[in-house]
């Protein structure tokens, strides 16, 4: 019975497995997903909603402001420098 639980909140949440956030730029929302190590000069898969893929970004720079914390990546594919507002709590 436990494992049933345990299986149904696991499925039923899934924010627990990702990180949600915004590119106010590209007005996008994207998604970080459990795994990825999001640290200055690694690189890092993103789901970007507006396209509808995962896109690989190297990430730049992490600092927290105030409830987000902004991650500046460059996208691996366009070369493009994006600024992901992500959720803090």
């Amino acid at each position: 019975m436990r494992v049933y639980i345990a299986l149904a909140f696991l499925l039923a949440s899934p924010c627990a497995l990702s990180w949600d956030g915004y590119d106010y730029e590209k007005g996008a929302f994207v998604e970080i997903q459990k795994g990825n190590k999001v640290r200055a000069g690694e690189e890092i898969e993103v789901f970007d909603y507006d396209k509808g893929e995962f896109i690989e970004v190297d990430v730049q720079s992490i600092r927290r402001t105030g409830r987000s914390v902004t991650v500046e990546v460059i996208d691996s594919e366009t070369g493009e420098d994006r600024t992901l507002e992500m959720d803090a709590d």
